[in-house]
């Protein structure tokens, strides 16, 4: 699972001046939060790229295969987790990170943003990042692999704007 994600991409306008990298949540696809962009009113054209997660079996679900960042081994706090799994998509996201940065997007201009378990990878990622992002936005989102953020954390990421909200 470490192959490139497919994405939807939507421009708000010619020469976008920023990208923001939507990650949906458990079972659903990139067409997920495709319908807000025509509700937002941006002061500047923004490029959104809305990645598809990879299909694999969660077993918290039966093992049943769908759309997910990793798998959801258990619902306890502190129970185990996929760490091979949010590694292996947070490698896959920083790939569609430099691959706006190579569109000439800076990583200063660039906000990660994500839903439930693309919350989650937006947070994981975002915070081990070696380049400031202009924030992340986590939605009814949690940090996976806490453990490791002290050792892992990017420097460059203590300034940076976090919106999270949960409903």
């Amino acid at each position: 699972m470490t192959g490139e994600l497919q994405t939807l991409e939507i421009c708000t306008g010619a020469q976008p001046a920023w990208s923001v990298i939507w990650l949906h949540g458990l079972g659903a696809d990139g067409h997920d939060f495709e319908p807000i962009v025509a509700e937002l009113d941006l002061p500047a054209p923004v490029r959104f790229v809305f990645p598809h997660a990879p299909v694999r079996p969660i077993t918290i679900n039966g093992g049943y295969p769908m759309r997910a960042w990793y798998d959801i081994v258990s619902f306890d706090r502190g129970g185990p987790e996929d760490e091979a799994g949010v590694r292996a998509s947070a490698r896959q996201i920083e790939r569609l990170i430099a691959g706006e940065a190579a569109r000439g997007t800076p990583t200063a201009r660039m906000v990660l943003a994500g839903f439930s378990q693309g919350g989650a990878m937006a947070l994981h990622t975002a915070l081990r990042h070696p380049q400031p992002l202009a924030g992340i936005i986590a939605l009814s989102a949690y940090l996976p692999l806490p453990a490791t953020l002290a050792a892992e954390r990017s420097a460059v990421t203590e300034r940076m704007p976090i919106f999270m909200a949960h409903g």
